[in-house]
């Protein structure tokens, strides 16, 4: 790919400045066809005489260090006799602040691109321009662009070419473009400008988001814009950003005289708010609009109720994916970390798959999963693998195993069964031979049940015994592969064996439950033999707390499954209506636009959890609509005839709501599930695009593609 193409670069790039590459283009008579096609190990912003060339924000993506995706515009229509070609280049997701092991194991690699343009005439001929030492390149107005520390720019610069650097480095990581491209997708105006009680200038846009902006203004050469992002405010009213850790997250915009706009080409923020440090007038509504900025997926999940507050939540979950699907699925997009977490994309996959269509997403990520994972199997704990020990956690790894699988039970799709079933098998190995105890995992790191509420005086992680949880999810990652194996035709005679093996052993090492999320891992994943007992325990320990919940991340997911699939239903929807702390409620009370990182983010004093570990903007909790989806409305995948072939809708209604609804946009059409309280009954109103097993009140009934009241 790209044969003929060499890797440039500046010659000597430093720290967070710019290089811009320029190219004369000259047109011929007769051009059919032009296409341009460019790659980077950075991210770059292509401009033809100053228009931009598609709509790919932060291009090429976040990938493998050991891959770059490859994108290809039709540039027919912005050609003139002669044109500019200019490619402005970061270090973007390859190297900067937040990469560190690339810094460390490719430091002596430039951020570099490569590319071709082809002209193709009416008269059958080609010319094709290539990325080679007759390329001119300057640094640019982009002083600084970093993904955690933001953009700088000054139009004031003069830009002076002179000759590339040409590297010779491998071809082998070009790629084809495989995952949906990183665009503009929404504009908000602001909500409000207002001075905080120290004094500051602070446009507030009511809503959490993750992209950036446009600014318009007139001024004179040499005036400043100086802006700051935040995503809350401290109890005072002002502006707060010791969350943000040390990513700087802040705008810098030198002006030319006259009238101008600007928006940031080569980094993203996360923020509701921004503070005006400088600016050369007073700021008005119609000087800044918010960009927001995700990957390119289609929404294809509606939930709606008769509560408000549960309407909201649903909101915040929408606003969180979109936040946090840049490219890759981020735990968080402000703080200096905004890395792809394995455990929080494996307890929000199915929530994810409903919400938005993520199959060309996952598919992407789950290849750099396969491509980054260790030789012995180990799954690293963000994919791509940019920072980070050599070690698989529980729950976290096991992303290798549940996202496919959970991509498969939604789209159909089997190729990604065959394509990660390697990857699968691999980690298991790992496991296996990384524990102190045959068919357990245990003597091992993990982050066990993350930010769990029971958890220790000092420590981040909840009270569940680690070596139970690690055991408990080998056992079900097992499971898992058994039944992927069986669908591409793998003889699994072994992995069978070895589920019993583990299942066996865990009943005898840990024959009880002492936290919530122990209970909840040992009912949801068919571990407990006394199904009745752990369940009693479970609810008693939750209404003993206040009918509150005390689970982290492994146990959440899971938490009102686990009830209601054991005859609790009734104490599930008090949990998903719970308004005081800890609940999902209760950050919407506390005017949450998006899913917390805690629970208690902002306490009900006003006071913060934490400094350095507390996101406003963080998807993982927000699987919750997966049970929403299919329980409270009952729709649900069947494991062999998956893509919504059939389907399974049986809703479970309560007199605690007066109306819960949920639509999917499947591969085979809409299904939707809708009940309402019409007195002391319950009126069903249920689509489906094919064929369905649908169970009222116990009542089982087989349908036809269609519509039906009950």
């Amino acid at each position: 790919m790209l044969n003929n193409s060499k890797w440039i670069s500046y010659p000597e790039m430093q720290g967070t400045s710019c290089p811009v590459f320029k190219r004369v283009i000259n047109k011929k008579e007769g051009l059919v066809r032009a296409t341009l096609k460019l790659s980077a190990l950075g991210c770059y912003y292509a401009t033809i005489d100053g228009i931009r060339v598609g709509d790919f924000i932060l291009a090429p993506g976040f990938t493998s260090r050991h891959r770059a995706q490859v994108q290809e515009y039709d540039i027919t229509s912005m050609l003139k006799e002669k044109s500019e070609l200019l490619i402005t280049l970061s270090q973007g997701w390859f190297k900067g602040r937040l990469n560190w092991r690339v810094n460390a194991e490719m430091k002596d690699v430039y951020p570099s691109i490569i590319g071709e343009v082809m002209l193709r005439y009416a008269n059958g001929s080609v010319e094709y321009i290539y990325t080679n030492g007759e390329w001119q390149c300057s640094k640019s107005k982009i002083t600084m662009a970093d993904i955690y520390d933001g953009e700088h720019y000054d139009s004031t610069l003069e830009e002076s070419f002179g000759p590339v650097r040409v590297n010779d480095y491998s071809h082998s990581r070009l790629c084809k473009q495989q995952g949906p491209f990183v665009c503009e997708m929404e504009r908000i105006l602001p909500h409000r400008i207002f001075k905080t009680p120290k004094g500051e200038v602070v446009i507030d846009f009511n809503q959490n988001l993750t992209g950036y902006f446009e600014i318009k203004l007139n001024a004179k050469r040499g005036d400043r814009v100086s802006l700051s992002f935040a995503e809350v405010l401290d109890k005072d009213g002002n502006f707060y950003t010791e969350n943000y850790r040390s990513a700087k997250s802040e705008f810098v915009y030198t002006c030319d005289e006259g009238y101008q706009e600007y928006k940031p080409k080569l980094t993203f923020y996360g923020f509701r708010y921004i503070r005006v440090n400088e600016f050369p007038c007073d700021i008005e509504p119609e000087n800044i609009t918010a960009i927001v900025v995700h990957s390119d997926i289609k929404r294809t999940g509606y939930l709606n109720s008769s509560s408000p507050l549960l309407n909201k939540l649903f909101s915040n979950i929408i606003w969180g994916q979109k936040g946090n699907f840049l490219d890759i699925p981020t735990d968080c997009p402000q703080r200096d970390e905004r890395m792809g977490w394995t455990g929080d994309a494996q307890v929000f996959v199915r929530t994810a798959s409903y919400n938005f269509d993520v199959e060309k997403f996952f598919e992407k990520w789950l290849t750099d999963l396969r491509i980054d994972q260790g030789k012995d199997g180990y799954v690293p704990f963000v994919i791509p693998q940019a920072w980070g020990d050599d070690w698989s956690g529980c729950g976290w790894g096991d992303a290798s195993v549940i996202c496919p699988w959970q991509i498969y039970l939604t789209y159909g799709n089997v190729d990604i069964l065959k394509k990660q079933y390697r990857s699968m098998c691999s980690y298991l190995k790992y496991i296996a031979t990384h524990s102190k105890d045959k068919y357990l995992w245990t003597g091992c790191e993990h982050f066990g049940d993350w930010l769990g509420l029971d958890a220790p005086a000092g420590s981040y992680k909840g009270s569940s015994n680690e070596d139970f949880l690690a055991s408990a999810f080998y056992y079900y990652s097992t499971g898992i592969v058994c039944k992927a194996g069986k669908i591409i035709g793998k003889d699994v005679a072994k992995y069978e064996k070895l589920r019993e093996n583990i299942l066996s052993a865990i009943r005898k090492r840990f024959p009880s439950y002492n936290t919530q999320t122990e209970c909840v891992i040992a009912l949801h994943f068919g571990i407990a033999e006394n199904k009745v007992s752990v369940a009693k325990r479970l609810a008693t320990m939750i209404k003993e707390n206040g009918t509150r919940l005390k689970t982290g991340f492994l146990g959440t997911p899971y938490l009102l499954h686990a009830l209601s699939d054991n005859g609790y239903s009734d104490l599930a929807y008090s949990l998903l209506l719970q308004e005081e702390f800890p609940s999902w409620l209760y950050s919407v009370k506390q005017g949450a636009t998006t899913i917390w990182e805690h629970w208690d983010g902002i306490n009900d004093k006003g006071d913060f959890w934490s400094k350095d570990m507390n996101s406003f903007n963080h998807y993982a909790y927000g699987s919750v609509a997966d049970w929403v989806f299919g329980v409270g409305c009952g729709i649900k995948t069947v494991e062999d005839k998956p893509g919504f072939e059939e389907i399974v809708i049986a809703p479970v209604p309560t007199k605690k709501l007066k109306h819960l609804s949920a639509k999917i946009e499947t591969r085979r059409g809409l299904v939707s599930s809708a009940w309402y309280l019409e007195g002391n009954s319950f009126r069903y109103e249920i689509t489906t695009p094919t064929k369905a097993t649908i169970i009222i009140d116990g009542v089982t009934y087989q349908v036809e593609k269609g519509s039906y009241v009950f």
